[in-house]
């Protein structure tokens, strides 16, 4: 079956794979969808900083309007932001322009609904099967005119508001001193202005707004700068942005990483102990490293996995009734307040519980005890029906018996990049992990010719 949708909402290389006219489609269909359940639609736009961001998104607007729909365009604002203002606002929807972490080139549609949740599957397939089914879709969509027309309106408020939400649930950062790198994204035009209104002394890194040198060599997925820039200022923390600000990836005052395992660990016990973490439990992926199982136990609260993707994590959330849940990546949602990752929210929460317990953050990040993981990321053209070849089947029943009864071996094909990945996790030296990871991404690269 043909398929737009990964794990992540819509994505691609900007004016090669998410063409403006592919963009101005998917426009015309959601707002196609959304005559049917309202009189007077209406859906936000906002966008990171990437250089295709404002082609893409005169592009959604023209198809949205020219169904009849009107839209809000927010500007550069993080994804949560689209998110919250969607049900803050009673929108319809609300779409967000970006590839997140990938790099420049790349681009896409995240899209949510009335509630600031991402589309289910059902509703994202329904839009897979109008725009596949070209010509007779096409004619059936509307076109009004004259003052049936949707409207664009310009709201240069929309980040403000977003802010003004975030300081509501913030403790006072007075005296710390923290280094921020924003990635050139939208993190740019949030994050300087949040923290220091909090009382903190703030370093800015890669915080312009540039759409040429978002996530190069900066934010979230390379700390190499922030890290170096926290020991130099003798810095309480370093926060790291993706180009979206979904996410959060740390540094403690030693300079060391702080991923998303950490955080969450950091806050479930924190949560836990002041009787806040909804029936006592913390949703992670199976990505996550098996040593939150072993903290969880120690401290009192549950563990429950999902599928890798962050949409996962909250529909179990959701289903559940709990209120923390994230990923590895530095994906953390904190329900109670936003309805997706938040790597602003995040950041809050994860320095209100530095200065709750009075502890520096290599200590209380260290109570995560690791088994050493590695993850290998194998480029691919198209992933391939890896899963049903004998020869990688019989490599993968023999790597586990090499890793023993505490190993973990997981293979997936990325949603967001074309890209399989190998995660293995075992009580074993990280150059042996990755001598057998790199032997498999090796025996899958032949395998798939």
């Amino acid at each position: 079956m043909n398929r737009l949708f990964g794990t992540d909402g819509i994505r691609g290389v900007a004016n090669r794979d998410l063409t403006p006219e592919l963009v101005f489609r998917i426009g015309r269909i959601i707002a196609s969808l959304l005559r049917k359940k309202e009189s007077r639609p209406q859906v936000l736009i906002g966008r990171d900083t990437r250089l295709s961001g404002g082609m893409l998104e005169g592009s959604l607007a023209a198809g949205i309007t020219s169904a009849g729909v009107s839209v809000r365009l927010l500007g550069i604002i993080p994804t949560p932001g689209v998110a919250y203002l969607a049900r803050s606002l009673q929108a319809t929807a609300g779409v967000m322009i970006s590839a997140s972490h990938n790099p420049i080139e790349d681009n896409g549609l995240k899209i949510f609904d009335h509630r600031g949740l991402k589309l289910s599957p059902r509703v994202e397939k329904q839009i897979e099967t109008i725009y596949f089914d070209c010509d007779r879709s096409r004619e059936k969509l509307p076109r009004p005119e004259g003052a049936a027309i949707g409207r664009v309106i310009h709201d240069r408020g929309a980040g403000q508001r977003y802010l003004e939400y975030l300081k509501k649930y913030s403790s006072s950062l007075e005296g710390m001193r923290l280094a921020v790198d924003c990635g050139h994204g939208a993190a740019s035009l949030f994050a300087g202005e949040l923290l220091r209104n909090l009382g903190a002394k703030v370093e800015i890194l890669h915080g312009e707004p540039d759409g040429a040198l978002i996530n190069v060599n900066c934010g979230a997925t390379d700390t190499a700068d922030l890290q170096a820039a926290v020991v130099r200022l003798g810095a309480d923390a370093g926060l790291a942005f993706d180009g979206d600000a979904d996410r959060l990836v740390a540094v403690d005052e030693q300079g060391a990483v702080v991923d998303g395992d950490a955080i969450m660990s950091i806050c479930a016990i924190d949560m836990a102990r002041r009787g806040t973490l909804r029936k006592n439990t913390l949703v992670a992926t199976v990505m996550s490293n098996g040593a939150l199982d072993l903290l969880a136990e120690e401290h009192g609260f549950k563990l429950v996995r999902t599928a890798v993707g962050d949409r996962y994590v909250l529909e179990k959330m959701l289903e559940g009734g709990y209120n923390l849940g994230g990923e590895q990546s530095g994906h953390v949602i904190f329900s109670d307040y936003i309805t997706t990752g938040d790597g602003l929210l995040t950041a809050l929460q994860l320095l209100a519980t530095m200065i709750d317990g009075g502890l520096p953050l290599s200590l209380m990040a260290g109570r995560l005890k690791r088994l050493p993981q590695v993850l290998y990321n194998l480029p691919v053209n198209v992933p391939g029906r890896w899963e049903e070849n004998p020869a990688i089947a019989a490599a993968l029943k023999n790597l586990r018996g090499e890793l023993g009864p505490r190993g973990r071996i997981l293979v997936r094909a990325s949603g967001t990049e074309p890209l399989i990945r190998i995660m293995l996790e075992a009580p074993l030296s990280e150059e042996e992990l990755w001598d057998k990871a790199s032997s498999l991404a090796g025996l899958i690269a032949r395998e798939q010719g």
